[in-house]
């Protein structure tokens, strides 16, 4: 199986500005997120950023890199222009990793991968994972998502799905009478060639609505395969407080550089 991973990082960020460059143990956080990426088993793992000082710290670091056009209104969009400057093939696949999930797991990026290259029918792979409670459930911050019999989504969204008509809030998983529901992990696998006609398709209502990109490739009919995770992800980078938890999870200096 052959995939190469992209990496989206833009500057531009309200709660915490340059967030790319934020330094965790003295490399740039985007960077971190690289030399994790790295060890999966992707053939290449790339940062594609309109920003040259991101550019530059990846040069610096041995990091792979290209530099974008600026004016990308999605992740998507700037993902499909980083398709055609490293001249992926249509029927390659390409995983997105966020650039703010500096603990992002290695055999996460390797599952999405392998869901897509064996599921044919299938034009984007995620995963999921069980939420452990109630309060998540119910949060709007939380993305939920409901699977069909062979793990393909059904819907996203940030509403309590699949809905329980008796919720009682604080209530188990038992009491509510349902198994755990799904909590949607924000990473993505991608046919190239439907990676670069997505940016093309008309929003969706739902996806306008729920603010949930991927709601328009299901709106469009393309259907996204599930890897269902046991594990929850590590924490991504919104806020300072999370940087500041990042570092202190992470303290062990082999943790980016040593063995996965």
């Amino acid at each position: 199986m052959g995939f190469t991973v992209l990496i989206p990082a833009r500057l531009a960020s309200s709660r915490l500005p340059d967030k790319p460059l934020a330094d965790i143990h003295g490399a740039p956080m985007v960077v971190r997120v690289a030399q994790r990426a790295s060890k999966s088993r992707a053939l290449h793992t790339v940062v594609a950023s309109d920003s040259a000082q991101v550019i530059a710290q990846c040069t610096r670091f041995g990091i792979r890199s290209v530099l974008t056009r600026a004016n990308h209104p999605s992740g998507s969009d700037r993902l499909a222009e980083a398709c055609e400057l490293l001249g992926l093939a249509d029927d390659a696949i390409a995983v997105n990793v966020q650039g703010d999930e500096p603990m992002i797991e290695p055999a996460l990026i390797d599952a999405v991968a392998g869901l897509l290259e064996a599921r044919p029918d299938c034009a984007m792979s995620t995963a999921a994972c069980p939420i452990d409670e109630m309060t998540d459930f119910l949060s709007p911050n939380v993305v939920k998502v409901v699977l069909d019999a062979r793990q393909t989504a059904l819907y996203f969204s940030r509403a309590p799905i699949p809905a329980v008509r008796d919720v009682v809030v604080n209530a188990s998983w038992d009491e509510a009478g349902m198994r755990r529901p799904l909590r949607h992990i924000g990473i993505y696998g991608y046919r190239v060639g439907f990676l670069r006609r997505f940016p093309q398709l008309m929003q969706a209502p739902i996806e306008q609505l729920e603010s949930l990109e991927q709601l328009r490739a299901l709106w469009h009919g393309y259907k996204i395969a599930v890897h269902i995770s046991s594990r929850s992800p590590g924490p991504g980078v919104d806020t300072r407080e999370d940087l500041e938890r990042v570092r202190r999870l992470t303290a062990d200096g082999d943790y980016f550089t040593g063995a996965a």
